[in-house]
């Protein structure tokens, strides 16, 4: 640590400490941007951020712990960084004084629980939580879909990644052991009791991240995109594929490229497949649960194509295993983590065995945590 990052630390007077979460998601991918429903929570990993006033009109200074980084800027002058980290803040700032002028001059010193490109929504959880935060400091008065909102155009216009409204809406609106059922076309959501007793939460983490990532993700939603031009020139009250049923979609199969055709064909099913295990969830039946989870994995790897060879290694390596019901890809895909419900008793032998393979088939070492369903963003007391 350089000598002016200690004196900043040293000097610091901390007003506010904000816990911001990642995010898990047991099913529903890719479909929050096509207006569709998702089945995510918080987990108890998270971003905490500590906030200072510092008494001048504009002058700001972020201290990102993990980077051992600074970001200094004032706030009548943001402009985009070509430094990716920084562009999350200054899209939170340049969405916050699009709408008040009353956020001032503040410091913040932020550090991680979130290993990056994990597909946890380290992202979300840095955007949220700064938003969050300058709304208490500076007594904003902002509701928290204001927030959630804002989060989500700060990464389209600052990072230049169109996501939907999930991880947002995860990282902030999240409860203790429950899931969030969530409509992305309405955004109205209903909150179900996660029970995976005996099973537990197992992250596996590639510790890949393919360039593919975020491209991929921009073409795959011009893809959707573009079914819907071809079909609302038939059907013109069909505004996303969350409109598109199974059987007007194959009236289009002709029209329609082989690609195209697929990546529709999954986002409706997928959006089937959240509806059905969120009733699952509630009725307990677990076992059937997972098999959708599975169900879920095996159409992002063949008909939306944004899995890797060693995400579908791993998940492929859990269907030998009666003690796990449930693997996925998790996130954007092209790496990140695979989500697993496994049983409690064979975590321990399961992790041993996956790593031991996994370090076989690719010579990279499996790092891997379990997690619970956990609250959104939130002040500490």
């Amino acid at each position: 640590m350089n000598k002016n990052h200690k004196e900043f630390i040293e000097n610091f007077n901390e007003e506010l400490v904000i816990f911001s979460p990642g995010r898990i998601n047991f099913i529903g991918e890719h479909t929050d941007y096509n207006n569709g429903f998702v089945l995510p929570t918080a987990i108890d990993k998270k971003i905490v951020f500590s906030f200072e006033r510092n008494d001048t009109e504009d002058q700001c200074k972020v201290y990102s712990i993990s980077y051992g980084k600074m970001l200094d800027f004032s706030l009548f002058e943001i402009r985009q960084s070509t430094i990716e980290w920084e562009n999350y803040i200054l899209g939170v700032i340049n969405e916050l004084l699009q709408i008040t002028d009353s956020v001032k001059g503040f410091n913040c010193i932020i550090k991680s629980e979130l290993p990056i490109g994990a597909g946890i929504s380290s992202s979300a959880a840095l955007e949220c939580g700064l938003a969050f935060g300058l709304n208490e400091l500076f007594g904003l008065g902002l509701p928290k879909i204001a927030l959630i909102e804002l989060s989500q155009r700060a990464e389209h216009l600052y990072v230049g990644t169109k996501c939907g409204i999930m991880d947002q809406f995860a990282s902030v609106m999240s409860k203790d052991q429950k899931v969030i059922l969530l409509d992305c076309k309405s955004q109205t959501h209903r909150l179900i009791d996660a029970n995976f007793e005996p099973y537990k939460i197992l992250l596996l983490n590639t510790n890949v991240s393919h360039n593919l990532a975020s491209s991929e993700y921009n073409t795959r939603r011009e893809e959707c995109e573009e079914v819907i031009k071809i079909v609302s020139s038939k059907y013109n009250e069909i505004k996303s594929l969350r409109d598109i049923t199974k059987s007007v979609l194959n009236e289009f199969k002709n029209k329609l490229s082989t690609t195209l055709f697929n990546r529709a064909s999954y986002v409706i099913e997928e959006n089937n497949r959240v509806l059905q295990a969120s009733e699952l969830l509630e009725k307990g039946d677990l076992v059937r649960f997972g098999e959708l989870m599975y169900q879920s994995h095996r159409g992002l790897q063949n008909q939306y194509e944004v899995s890797c060879e060693e995400l579908d290694f791993l998940v492929d390596f859990s269907e030998n295993n009666d003690k796990i019901i449930g693997s996925r890809m998790m996130g954007g895909g092209f790496g990140g983590c695979t989500i697993n419900l496994i049983h409690k008793d064979d975590i321990n032998d399961y992790i041993v065995r996956v790593k031991k393979a996994y370090k076989d088939k690719f010579n990279i070492d499996l790092t891997s945590f379990t997690t619970v369903p956990s609250h959104g963003t939130s002040i500490q007391e």
